[in-house]
């Protein structure tokens, strides 16, 4: 059984040796993701080459996503790296402090207009949720806080207001910066942090439209207010990431579960591409195995319908970022085995399609699941015919035969959707069909004698031009 659901792994130290990222993508990597929050460009450049090489020796196409920083607000730093807070104790944040002039009692904060986004009354949550402050009151840009549940507290950890509210626009100047970096290095996907709404999508793929690139953009869903207005994001975005650590601490981890899979099925019905994210595998970050609650997390979030599972700090800085991909694989297999069938999006039970390779997709999908098909080829220029083929789910494998490295990595995201390097402009259709067999059969995912479904467009090589199904018998020649 091919597995569907697609691995994105982090890139950090622990897999800095070209050997273990090759060994990565051989065990399951399907797509890297590139932290911008951490380093500088040099650091990312040096390993995007790594992830090309690595997948040329792996003899497989990866993707490569990059994810923004964004406004996380930190506090800035105690002169003795750490303070423990005590509930009841008074605990002022202050953007007048000298970045390492933290003591017991107060510390800086890289954000100078929290004053403006809070008020007495209001909860701030610090580090992922750990520590608790109720804003006692706002004196200038010095916000004075009573600490609720206490605990250490050390350099540079991130701060939340339960509820949302931050006016931190998702985009800093560092943010354009690296998506110009990111255009230049050609990568496949943009994730936005702290998106707010679909006019933060807009401005990332005008500025990454303005310096070149051709990536996608994904939304990575962390905020109160993202929550609110996913139905926008979700038609603006072409993607969506369910990023389980900040939403948690806005939206109270007791919210998390119901938010995923509402996200997951909303954004199935909008025909998106989804991520889920966030200690999916934690433990695995000092363990070489798994505890069962994680792989729980793993097979519902496969059984909910995401396209792809994300590792974290798991292989950035883990002991075993071989393993920990090589786990994650042997659970979606697993999980998908069980798995109910996924029907098809609600907003095309009735109504037109508006493009002849949507309607085609849908016909496909349609048929194979009602006939015995080995595989399903789409011949693409962009990969929207498989894109869609993809949100209806199927156990038979679709593969994207096309001449564009980009589109090929670009689909390495979509669940059960396979690349193939293939030239789809040859004229002659006997010729085309020859071909097609003699790949499928070189590369042993059909035998001879078995159906298979192609599409492909009447004009070769036209983006969105499919519009046409056949149902083909593979022989050799």
């Amino acid at each position: 059984m091919q597995r569907r659901t697609k691995i994105v792994a982090t890139l950090g130290p622990a897999t800095d040796d070209i050997l273990i990222l090759t060994d990565m993508m051989r065990v399951g990597l399907d797509v890297a993701r590139v932290n911008f929050s951490h380093g500088q460009q040099d650091d990312h450049a040096r390993r995007i080459e790594l992830v090309r090489e690595a997948a040329a020796r792996a003899g497989k196409i990866v993707g490569i996503l990059a994810d923004l920083g964004g406004p996380k607000i930190r506090i800035e730093g105690f002169r003795e790296g750490r303070v423990r807070l005590r509930e009841g104790e008074r605990f002022a944040l202050d953007p007048r402090l000298a970045a390492d002039a933290g003591v017991q009692h107060e510390v800086g904060i890289a954000y100078g207009n929290l004053h403006r986004d809070v008020r007495p009354g209001d909860t701030l949550l610090l580090a992922d949720g750990q520590i608790v402050l109720d804003v006692a009151a706002v004196e200038g840009p010095r916000v004075e806080t009573v600490v609720r549940l206490g605990g250490e507290l050390s350099n540079r950890k991130g701060l939340n207001r339960q509820g949302g509210g931050i006016s931190a626009p998702a985009l800093s100047d560092k943010d354009h910066d690296d998506i110009r970096f990111a255009a230049r290095q050609e990568i496949d996907y943009i994730a936005v942090s702290f998106a707010r709404d679909a006019a933060d999508i807009r401005e990332a793929r005008t500025r990454l439209r303005e310096w070149g690139g051709q990536g996608r953009i994904v939304a990575k869903i962390e905020r109160h207010e993202s929550v609110e207005n996913l139905p926008s994001i979700l038609d603006e975005t072409d993607a969506v990431m369910v990023a389980r650590g900040d939403l948690g601490v806005e939206m109270g981890y007791a919210e998390i579960t119901g938010l995923q899979k509402t996200i997951l099925h909303q954004a199935r019905n909008k025909f998106r591409v989804a991520i889920t994210a966030t200690q999916m595998m934690e433990s695995m970050i000092q363990s070489p195995m798994p505890t069962r609650a994680e792989v729980s997390d793993v097979a519902n979030a496969v059984m909910d319908g995401t396209d792809a599972v994300m590792l974290s700090a798991e292989t950035a800085v883990g002991r075993y970022p071989v393993k920990a991909v090589e786990a994650m694989a042997q659970v979606i297999v697993g999980a998908e085995k069980y798995q109910l069938s996924l029907q098809r999006a609600r907003d095309r039970n009735a109504g037109h399609f508006t493009r002849n390779d949507e309607a085609i997709a849908m016909a496909v999908m349609y048929t194979a699941n009602h006939m015995r098909v080995r595989a399903i080829v789409a011949l693409t220029e962009s990969g929207s015919t498989p894109l869609w083929m993809s949100r209806i789910r199927s156990d038979i494998p679709i593969y994207a035969f096309t001449r564009h490295a980009a589109t090929a990595r670009r689909v390495t995201l979509y669940r059960g959707v396979y690349p193939v390097a293939f030239d789809v402009t040859e004229p002659d259709t006997t010729h085309v069909q020859q071909s097609i067999f003699a790949r499928l059969l070189e590369l042993n995912l059909v035998e001879a004698g078995d159906h298979v479904i192609v599409t492909s467009g009447a004009l070769t090589g036209v983006s969105g031009g499919t519009n046409t199904l056949q149902i083909l018998e593979v022989t050799r020649k």
